[in-house]
């Protein structure tokens, strides 16, 4: 099996990328969502660890919003991230057979999740379609995005990384396209 990592920076259009592919997508965010909603050992952990913010299963964001900050950030991932890594490693058993699989991971790099055989591929998007993005999803916070983008990787040292670029400050059809050729190499 081929991998394909999606790399860029929140809002920079990954999951619409992945989806455009056409073959079985791990998306670590709709991960996340699913283990807040239905892991109640994770429940019990952050609970543990944020009383004040986790009060109810299943968590809800906007108990999440509350705890993000420099340093409960490591530690919300400290919990969360054995799980997601395990439903990974359960896509991965269970999409063995395919020939490619897309991993839709923001922090892929920075959480060692990449393999050296992995096809990587950078979004790269500009920054003012990326704030409009995210400000459209109705629960911009400048404050939470710097701190999640202090996470990852600068954006210049991750395209450096990457096999390929695809620009997505283009119309869709061009996005298309660049997938449709990258698609046609690693066929060849």
């Amino acid at each position: 099996m081929i991998r394909i990592g999606l790399i860029g920076e929140i809002g920079s259009g990954k999951t619409y990328v992945s989806k455009r592919f056409g073959y079985p997508i791990f998306n670590a965010d709709q991960e996340v969502k699913k283990i807040y909603k239905t892991n109640k050992q994770c429940f019990r952990k952050l609970k543990k660890k944020f009383p004040n913010q986790i009060k109810n299963f299943p968590v809800i964001k906007s108990q999440i919003k509350e705890i993000i900050n420099k340093k409960n950030i490591k530690i919300l991932s400290k919990i969360v991230h054995p799980y997601v890594r395990s439903n990974l490693k359960k896509f991965l058993k269970k999409n063995n057979k395919c020939k490619y699989t897309v991993l839709d991971i923001p922090l892929l790099l920075e959480n060692k999740l990449h393999k050296k055989n992995d096809i990587l591929i950078f979004i790269k998007t500009p920054n003012k379609t990326i704030v409009n993005r995210l400000k459209k999803r109705g629960n911009y916070n400048k404050k939470i995005i710097n701190i999640l983008k202090s996470q990852q990787i600068k954006k210049n040292k991750k395209i450096k990384l990457c096999n390929y670029v695809i620009d997505n400050s283009l119309i869709k059809n061009n996005i298309l396209k660049q997938i449709k050729q990258i698609k046609k190499e690693l066929n060849d």
